[in-house]
């Protein structure tokens, strides 16, 4: 998810000369240390597809009970979850076309079959 990230901000910039940069937000959880290890070895020794370069800081930890991000974040997520699971589309029409996607290849949702 990382990596995906980094490549759409290096997308807008390389189509749009848009230099956004990113910040990744997380729910409170006992893996943020983890976490946040990760995100210093992925900027500085890289992953499978290289570094990550447009991150505008580390990763940020909010309790969902106080931040409206996160909750959007969990609807989101409860809509997948109603339209994979449940075959319950009614929630998932209204984002579906929000994911990530350049010339009829999706980037913000991998469906795995």
């Amino acid at each position: 998810m990382t990596s995906r990230f980094d490549m759409f901000l290096r997308r807008l910039y390389s189509k749009h000369s848009d230099p956004q940069r990113g910040i990744m937000v997380f729910d409170k959880s006992s893996t943020e240390q983890r976490i946040q290890t990760l995100a210093r070895e992925f900027k500085y020794t890289g992953h499978s597809w290289g570094t990550t370069q447009n991150y505008a800081e580390v990763p940020l930890f909010l309790d969902s009970r106080a931040s409206r991000l996160i909750q959007l974040a969990d609807l989101v997520a409860y809509a997948l979850f109603r339209h994979y699971e449940h075959g319950d589309s009614s929630f998932y029409d209204v984002i579906k076309d929000c994911f990530d996607a350049e010339g009829g290849v999706n980037h913000g949702l991998y469906v795995k079959n």
